[in-house]
């Protein structure tokens, strides 16, 4: 059992030994001005940074770090703070918290909205980047058109160069072995410290699922209501998580993704799922004789976890099938065309009617510099929170996944840095214990490309916990940001004093361009209720702007 070493309230030690803790645990927190900009439907926030000890082992030895933290201030009666996380890892916090607090306004009203730039990410629209691996490019494959599906001894070596160059340059900064989940736990309920809050409150999206789970798991009696949305296996192995994208990526495109396709772009990209699937192998190999890297197009539709990449997706299909096909760009489905306009000028730079194939490959495929710069936070968590597997592993994983996964099972395996760490665990990190499991609430779409479903399935059953289950959902994030009533209002009466919410299948929302629901058999069974449609209202492009977001944190894998 690991060994959580903040305490707050300790048996007063011998004068002649300074108590290690004193100097975090007596800061003073200085709010002031966010660096990162403010979106018209966000809470106003405060940031602060605050100190934390390199290692919470050893308090007091080593440089210190800091966190950025934000506050969206309760607006009415305070009965606590909730603190949020996106994911990754390595997702910064800070302006989630204004955002959460702008669209569950009644939550705000009762508690302060935190948000945590975590150890090792430096500060959300601030100089500070965190930390960094510098990765010489020329280590990096030689190759431009890398198609995983090769599985020749050339093509497999040069797939191999960026994990291990990766892995090699993050393992050398002498940050990497103190930017962990149990190191972040500690700054979390430092955290809660300095708040002087009894018990912490918290929402994580994600990997967020993960740190939300170790922390209850280190400090049970200071845990509060906790919402792990868009769940990991927090009872198992976090590369676990990862190591099922091929399954799930592959599910989502097959069940959900290719059927709207198919639905709302018949004529270009065919009228079924399986034509869809034929249409969108053609166009790989258009796109690679283009000069686009078969690996590159593949990835676009891998982590499909939100509007603005299915919308992207979408482009890049539908405009690729013009050029193919020889034919006239067809009009945009109306429902649709103002998004996609939207996702164009954002991803590419262009109208949607301005795009091209070549704007496409120019875009995706941009020249490398002569150092690629890597978030070390992702790899730092996920290859030493737990031993990882070898290269060799992965490799072999790579040749199990690839036929029956094609879309992503080839490459992940060529690609997971954690085959090349070397450094171990320092700290244990234990299961969620039954004092703590009484008030947590897991969350789960169920075609979620980027979670599985499984994994949150198996979390909740092995932790004792109820699941809220939304039906037919392929996003990745559903409280607040999906629009979904039922969703919100369980966590909203769970958060706000209602008793937790029993184990439920809400129905899903229409996907975007849609006004029903598509129902696909799958892992959660029939939802408890008819579907409704999700609320076009003043909020809709803030919670889809917000998914998204979270959904592009936790698609590095």
């Amino acid at each position: 059992m690991a060994v959580s070493v903040l305490v707050v309230t300790t048996a007063p030690a011998a004068a002649t030994t300074p108590d290690p803790l004193a100097p975090y645990l007596t800061q003073q927190v200085a709010w002031g001005s966010c660096p990162f900009a403010k979106r018209i439907e966000a809470q106003p926030a405060q940031c602060a940074r605050i100190t934390v000890p390199r290692d919470w082992a050893a308090p007091g030895a080593g440089t210190d770090l800091e966190v950025a933290i934000s506050r969206a201030a309760a607006t009415g009666s305070r009965r606590g703070a909730i603190l949020v996380n996106p994911g990754g890892p390595g997702g910064r916090g800070t302006s989630l918290a204004g955002a959460l607090a702008g669209l569950e306004p009644a939550l705000n009203e009762h508690f302060d909205v935190v948000g945590m730039d975590p150890r090792g990410t430096g500060q959300e629209g601030g100089d500070d980047a965190g930390f960094v691996c510098r990765v010489p490019t020329g280590r990096l494959p030689e190759e431009d058109d890398l198609d995983a599906r090769d599985r020749s001894a050339a093509s497999i070596a040069q797939h191999q160069r960026a994990p291990r160059a990766v892995a090699e340059a993050c393992q050398s900064d002498a940050v990497a072995p103190y930017v962990t989940t149990w190191q972040t736990a500690h700054d979390m309920d430092l955290i809660r410290a300095l708040l002087k809050d009894d018990r912490l409150n918290y929402l994580g999206f994600s990997y967020g699922t993960w740190l939300g789970a170790k922390y209850a798991s280190l400090f049970p009696d200071r845990t509060g209501k906790f919402v792990l949305d868009s769940s990991v296996n927090f009872e198992g192995r976090l590369q676990a998580a990862f190591e099922a994208f091929p399954k799930i990526d592959q599910r989502q495109f097959d069940d959900v993704y290719a059927p709207w396709l198919a639905r709302r772009y018949p004529e270009q990209l065919g009228k079924t799922a399986g034509q869809v699937r034929a249409k969108w192998e053609r166009l790989r190999a258009f796109f690679k004789r283009e000069g686009l890297s078969p690996d590159i197009f593949d990835h676009v539709f891998v982590g499909n976890g939100s509007t603005r990449q299915w919308l992207t997706g979408a482009l890049i299909l539908t405009k690729g099938a013009a050029a193919l096909d020889g034919t006239p760009a067809a009009p945009p489905p109306a429902a649709l065309e103002e998004d996609l306009d939207d996702v164009s000028r954002a991803v590419f730079g262009v109208p949607a009617a301005s795009l091209t194939p070549a704007g496409v490959v120019r875009t995706l495929a941009e020249p490398e510099p002569d150092y690629a710069d890597v978030p070390g936070t992702r790899l730092a968590v996920a290859c030493a929170d737990q031993p990882s597997r070898t290269s060799g592993w992965y490799k072999l994983l790579s040749d199990l996944q690839g036929p029956t996964y094609p879309l992503f099972g080839w490459a992940y395996g060529l690609s997971e840095p954690c085959g090349y760490w070397s450094e171990l665990p320092r700290h244990e990190l234990p299961k969620l214990p039954p004092s703590a499991a009484k008030n947590v609430l897991v969350v789960q779409g169920e075609f979620d490309p980027q979670t599985g479903y499984e994994q949150a399935e198996s979390a909740a059953r092995a932790a004792g916990v109820p699941m809220v289950s939304v039906a037919d959902s392929p996003f990745h994030g559903q409280y607040a940001v999906s629009g979904n009533s039922c969703v919100d209002d369980l966590v909203n009466g769970f958060y706000l004093g209602a008793a937790r919410p029993a184990a439920t299948i809400c129905p899903g929302v229409p996907l975007p361009g849609e006004k029903a629901v598509f129902p696909v058999p799958g892992p959660a069974g029939e939802p408890e209720a008819a579907p409704a449609a999700a609320p076009r209202d003043g909020l809709s492009t803030a919670r889809q702007r917000l998914q998204d977001a979270i959904s592009a944190v936790n698609r590095g894998r």
